[in-house]
């Protein structure tokens, strides 16, 4: 019998990842294949020929990003590294050849610099194969310049809105030169922050990431438990939005008359019912800048294991991305359309 000294819903550390991974595969068979040693989860219908094929992948942790996006209208295969950890090149570029259908695969990258580097090698190691390949990098955190493990500004609730809106356009045929200048404008026009009510423990640490006294909240935290912009005291739900939202607002900057897509994440362990207060919240705030929220996603799609907390993400839109937001999705996270 295995003694667990934390109070998790694992059997072992050790095995947390590969467990997890076969649970997906037994509850999604129908949408997902998933490929071990190396890992990485791919659509059942992999390869689509003819047709731009997308990859991402991360540390694992943050569930349902990014396996959870695999499917049609998204992601045609994710890499899963350990909780935390980005995943290694033998992975991405196993998953790279398992999608290629002979129109190039993008790669869809957070600017985390573990991530970054072992894209690239897999990215050099496919071309040398014949597969052409573009990347798109996230880096849509507006909380801070550079943290622990970036270089620059880290990739977070934009990875959603780029994995969804290049999946549909990829879905529709478009050349993978298309696909990848859809990425970018996604990321040009998305702007991110979170917040942290408590921290998160990863199993093989057994211990909270960094420590929160029950009466304080980190503003700016990253996915991964960096630290954000200052610790305060806790706040009402209205004084939380205001800050994020005033820094995202502020950034683009989102302008009287723009129209937007609203997305309100929980970081793994928010109620649904605090993430409607808080979209609540950033409707008055929108609606006093003259910005209308015309499209939203709310939920827990980005996460950080069972921290509490919210992060936000808004995005200009327009005709294109607006058009490519609404096309039908089906993975095991996100469906529409259908």
């Amino acid at each position: 019998m295995v003694v667990l000294t934390m109070k998790k819903l694992i059997n072992s550390p050790e095995s947390l990842v590969r467990d997890a991974l076969e649970g997906m595969a037994a509850a999604h068979s129908d949408l997902i294949r998933v490929h071990f040693d190396p890992d990485f989860v791919v659509r059942s219908d992999a390869p689509v020929h003819g047709k731009v094929s997308l990859v991402s992948g991360g540390g694992s942790g943050h569930e349902p990003l990014h396996g959870g996006f695999v499917g049609r209208g998204m992601l045609h295969a994710a890499c899963p590294g350990a909780i935390f950890t980005s995943p290694v090149p033998d992975q991405m570029l196993a998953a790279t050849k398992a999608v290629d259908g002979g129109a190039g695969v993008l790669h869809i990258v957070k600017n985390y610099t573990g991530d970054i580097m072992n894209f690239e090698m897999a990215a050099e190691l496919a071309q040398a194969e014949g597969i052409e390949i573009a990347s798109v990098v996230i880096n849509d955190d507006v909380a801070v310049q550079d943290s622990l493990y970036t270089a620059g500004r880290r990739g977070v609730g934009a990875t959603v809105l780029v994995e969804k809106i290049c999946g549909a356009a990829a879905e529709a045929g478009m050349s993978l030169a298309e696909v990848k200048r859809i990425g970018e404008k996604v990321n040009a026009a998305a702007r991110s922050m979170g917040m942290a009510l408590t921290s998160c423990t990863v199993p093989a640490a057994g211990k909270p990431t960094f420590e929160l006294g029950p009466a304080e909240m980190e503003i700016g935290i990253g996915i991964h438990g960096e630290p954000g912009r200052k610790r305060l005291p806790l706040a009402s739900a209205h004084d939380i939005l205001g800050m994020l939202a005033g820094a995202v607002l502020d950034d683009l900057p989102f302008e009287r008359g723009d129209e937007v897509l609203a997305f309100v994440n929980g970081m793994g362990g928010t109620p649904l019912i605090e993430l409607y207060i808080v979209y609540n919240e950033l409707v008055k705030v929108c609606a006093a800048r003259g910005i209308t929220l015309s499209r939203n996603l709310v939920g827990s799609y980005i996460t950080s294991l069972e921290m509490a907390g919210t992060s936000l993400t808004l995005m200009k839109l327009d005709d294109e991305l607006r058009r490519l937001w609404d096309e039908p999705v089906h993975t095991a996270a996100l469906t529409w359309g259908m």
